[in-house]
């Protein structure tokens, strides 16, 4: 069972313990997923595989020169001195250590010297609570080596990437560096089609219940799934910068040849912008629809709350006559008066509904 990564929109916020730190100084900002953090390296070529799990720094240090790719993999970022270990062997950026450890951070993509660096959320769908999951993930290109960071490592997006690798399926054993981490983003972005599809999905049944008979629980679910929305439109929109900025990238760490897949991944990226927003607005449009839904149904209420009062005042009208028992009313000593007037009071409510029904009114 995957673990719930939904967090509410005040973790953004969340950065007071960074006040008064050195710029650069990585500060875990977020909730923590798992209890340790785990290291797991994949070292392959064409013709070799070497799979460590729960690897040492020992173990990152005699892998990330040697020939070949090598995929080192952090899940758990909560440990801030775990990412600067990494960060040392790797001579990355104060500021890039920063961002590893901040699950806030917006997508982005940043080049320097010797690496890239790229972070965007990892989207998971929750088939029971009918809610979208997420973690931050961020991934560094370098030369011979991909590091990605991630918060919780159980049953994420990436494993399909790492059975195409141990059975050596596809191009991904023939390719380089930065093939890799093109294939990490496309695994990332291509759960972004499954996830809104879900979402869809249960948008439409919400839809059809609220035209059916809505009540105080669709409203809620409505403000819910727009949290969800706002949610996915911050990490959706910057993604299509991030992934721009990667094929237009002048830097030597990406090939020509990749570059191709980068703008195959950029159309993806402005796909699911344009089902964010249709989504989006067929949220607004439910709303719409659930105010419209339960005004109708209060005015088929007062129609027939008006109805029924309308045609009880005649019949009121006539029992308060006989009601006031006045000595010289003739019907009152009249053998079948109380049965006449009965009728009567009948005859007047069923004249009345024919004549609401003729008109409509009904």
């Amino acid at each position: 069972m995957k673990k719930s990564r939904r967090r509410k929109n005040g973790d953004l916020f969340r950065r007071g313990k960074k006040a008064g730190l050195p710029p650069g100084t990585p500060v875990f900002v977020g909730e923590q997923k798992q209890q340790h953090v785990i290291t797991d390296i994949l070292h392959y070529s064409g013709e070799h595989l070497e799979e460590i799990h729960a690897a040492t720094l020992k173990d990152c240090a005699r892998l990330k020169n040697r020939p070949g790719i090598t995929w080192i993999n952090v899940s758990g970022i909560h440990d801030a001195q775990a990412v600067q270990n990494m960060a040392n062997l790797f001579a990355l950026h104060p500021l890039t250590a920063e961002d590893i450890s901040n699950t806030a951070q917006r997508p982005k993509a940043e080049e320097f010297d010797d690496y890239l660096f790229f972070a965007l959320k990892m989207l998971s769908y929750d088939e029971k609570a009918n809610a979208v999951l997420h973690e931050n993930v961020s991934v560094i290109l370098t030369e011979n080596c991909v590091l990605s960071f991630q918060e919780d490592r159980e049953g994420d997006v990436l494993d399909p990437l790492r059975h195409r690798i141990r059975s050596g399926k596809g191009r991904i054993r023939r390719e380089g560096t930065d093939y890799l981490a093109y294939a990490i983003l496309d695994a990332v972005v291509d759960e972004y089609f499954v996830c809104l599809e879900k979402l869809g999905d249960y948008i439409e049944e919400i839809d059809e219940q609220i035209l059916t008979g809505p009540d105080a629980g669709h409203m809620r679910e409505i403000h819910r799934l727009k949290q969800e929305i706002l949610f996915l439109r911050r990490a959706v929109w910057p993604l299509r910068e991030e992934i721009a900025a990667l094929e237009k990238s002048e830097t030597r760490l990406i090939r020509g040849a990749t570059r191709i897949f980068l703008r195959d991944l950029r159309d993806h990226s402005v796909q699911i912008a344009d089902m964010v927003e249709i989504i989006r607005d067929i949220i607004g449009n439910m709303q719409d629809t659930f105010l419209s839904s339960t005004g109708n149904r209060m005015n088929e209420v007062m129609k027939m709350l008006t109805i029924i009062g309308t045609i009880f005042i005649p019949l009121t009208f006539i029992a308060g006559i006989y009601g006031m028992n006045f000595e010289n009313m003739p019907e009152l000593k009249w053998k079948y008066g109380y049965f006449v007037l009965l009728g009567l009071m009948a005859a007047v409510g069923v004249i009345m509904l024919a004549l609401f029904k003729k008109r409509n009114w009904l």
